[in-house]
């Protein structure tokens, strides 16, 4: 059954006298799924507004320097930009390098601690919100919120060409993008607002902190909680921004959920996100891309199991999962009871079958674990080595073949390059069994995913079918042990598993999906309520929704479990067939698809005003 799909956006902006402005933290700032949002959207959103539509964000010169490419406004925004420069506040007017190369306008928004604490006391005054303990983050925020207030004050005053006053529409991101808003309300200018929640401060620390969030949802006091947190200042932000923007939206609608009850709006409208699935596109190449990558994926493999013990590569899968270090909201806990649960059945049920379970998180830690370096080096000495005698022992092969002779193999071999390979085979053994975790850790004893294998009985142990690599640093072509982008390795894999307890949208199954890459997801990710919602026949092509609402941790596991299973049980062609299935229904997920809502957002405000 092909996709049910939604309605292609508008390609034209049916306000001719409008500008819009769109405030984020993330902007040229790569922090979270903000990022990927703003720079996935930015082509669709200057297909529809052209040069009349500009991103706004903090200057941070180093992100910036990879980022942007500087250029003269010639336009109203070098009034603005001189205007502001008056007033002492310095704008870098650039392109974005990303598809589209929409504006930016990055803002100096450093101020001196007394100024600072002016707008922590003209928020209080103003919206009772709380001041808050001095926290670096939040301190920066105010000041790029005091910088993006004076930015849209003196957007609203300029007169374009021709005596026309030209309309001005901003679209904040968060509470860090957000805190211009009510002050700008306050001001009473003529300005149309958007605010757009990604996800609650107090969902996120209590879905980590506690179980069953959303059966608890109902009962929470909101103060109390973030209170409880150390977190008053950001939810009363958050909750100020719903109050007073023009139109309120959130990324889905289980977030919707929580934001009426935590922020006390509902939002007006789903703004859910999508990719430019056109940069993953590589056409019928994405299957011979997934056997190259997975190749560099079986590099890293041999270098870290292959010292203790071998495998059959050929019958191995790999899975993974990858996100914040958050063990109960990105469902890592889960992954791993459910494949302590898969490495009993592989036993039986697919002897023969070893799987190879990545997770993929951003921890603190001393350095790469010199063990693992050191295989790796050996290893590709190794291969070196192999390479080497393959070469000299292929043409000697040929000669001698074609010369009728009869041929001893081991004859042909160098003794110097016997010796050598000999060599580099010994230093490679180890007695020792794999590592679990690939780097060292600050506090080994105490990472709560160490011990959960430990208590799981998850040792990477030889008759183990399944193995664990925890990897506590972003995957990069700079690594040592990789020297491959993320994205290389995602493809390289056959699934990725996020069954995630908390997750207002969750942007690693859809990139899955948009490299050819089956994965699961879960009902309490936006993402996957969306999929559910809109896709029913989600299973047959590749993209599980693992229900966990209402259902227990356990019967969450059991039921992963099985699935993975069945997965794991699954025949190459099978794979393939699957593969092709999940790469033709990405495009349902692009942004020419998704961006309507954002569109609705803004033409509802502007009407507003």
């Amino acid at each position: 059954m092909s996709p049910r799909p939604l309605p292609i956006a508008s390609a034209y902006a049916p306000w001719d006298d409008a500008v819009l402005f769109e405030v984020s933290w993330e902007v040229c700032n790569q922090v979270g799924g903000i990022y990927q949002v703003l720079r996935s959207k930015a082509a669709t959103m200057v297909q529809r507004w052209g040069d009349a539509y500009l991103l706004v964000g903090p200057h941070l010169p180093a992100a910036a320097e990879v980022e942007v490419e500087d250029e003269p406004a010639l336009d109203f925004v070098g009034e603005l930009v001189q205007e502001l420069g008056a007033q002492g506040l310095r704008v870098r007017h650039a392109r974005w390098l990303v598809d589209g190369r929409p504006r930016v306008l990055l803002l100096d928004h450093e101020l001196q601690a007394s100024r600072v604490e002016e707008v922590r006391e003209r928020l209080a005054r103003d919206h009772a919100i709380d001041p808050g303990q001095r926290d670096a983050l939040v301190d920066g925020t105010l000041a790029f919120g005091e910088a993006v207030r004076k930015l849209l004050a003196a957007a609203t005053r300029l007169a374009p060409e021709r005596g026309r006053r030209r309309r001005v529409v901003a679209h904040f991101h968060e509470w860090l993008g957000g805190v211009a808003l009510p002050m700008l309300r306050r001001e009473k200018l003529k300005l149309a607002t958007v605010f757009t929640t990604h996800a609650t401060s107090v969902g996120r620390f209590y879905a980590s902190d506690k179980t069953d969030f959303y059966d608890r949802l109902p009962y929470l006091d909101a103060d109390a909680e973030a209170m409880k947190y150390g977190i008053l200042t950001q939810h009363q932000l958050e909750r100020v921004c719903a109050r007073e923007c023009d139109v309120f939206s959130t990324v889905s609608p289980i977030t919707g959920e929580e934001c009426a009850v935590l922020l006390g709006r509902a939002p007006d409208l789903i703004t859910p996100n999508g990719l430019n699935v056109a940069r993953y596109d590589v056409g019928h190449d994405f299957q011979t891309l997934h056997a190259q990558h997975k190749e560099q994926i079986h590099r890293f493999v041999m270098g870290h199991f292959f010292p203790s013990y071998a495998f059959d590569l050929d019958r191995t899968l790999y899975f993974f999962n990858a996100g914040r270090f958050e063990t109960r909201n990105k469902g890592f806990d889960l992954c791993l009871e459910s494949l302590a649960r898969l490495n009993r059945e592989l036993r039986t049920a697919s002897p023969g079958t070893t799987v190879v379970f990545f997770i993929v998180t951003s921890r603190t830690t001393r350095s790469l674990d010199p063990s693992a370096l050191h295989a790796r080096a050996v290893l590709d000495e190794l291969r070196v080595v192999s390479l080497r005698i393959g070469e000299s022992v292929g043409e000697r092969l040929f000669r001698r073949s074609a010369a009728g002779e009869r041929v001893v193999l081991d004859e042909l071999v160098d003794e110097y390059w016997r010796l050598r390979h000999r060599r580099v085979q010994h230093a490679f053994r180890s007695d020792r069994p794999p590592l679990l975790a690939t780097h060292v850790l600050d506090d080994p004893e105490h990472d709560p995913i160490l011990a959960h294998l430990r208590a799981l009985g998850l040792r990477n142990a030889g008759d183990d079918p399944v193995k664990v690599v925890y990897h506590p640093e972003f995957i990069s072509p700079v690594s040592p042990l990789w020297g491959m982008d993320y994205e290389h390795f995602v493809r390289g894999c056959h699934l990725g598993i996020f069954p995630s307890s908390y997750e207002p949208w969750g942007y690693t199954p859809l990139e899955c999906v948009a490299m050819g890459v089956p994965a699961i997801t879960s009902d309490l990710a936006g993402f996957g309520r969306f999929v559910a919602d809109v896709y029913p026949d989600h299973d047959e092509w590749g993209l599980a929704v693992l229900p966990r609402r209402g259902r227990s941790f356990e019967e969450s596991a059991g039921d992963l479990a099985r699935r993975i299973l069945r997965f794991c049980q699954l025949d190459r062609r099978a794979r393939i067939a699957l593969r092709n299935e999940v790469e033709q229904h990405s495009w349902a997920f692009d942004w020419s698809r998704l961006a309507g809502a954002y569109h609705e957002a803004h033409d509802r405000a502007l009407a507003t005003r």
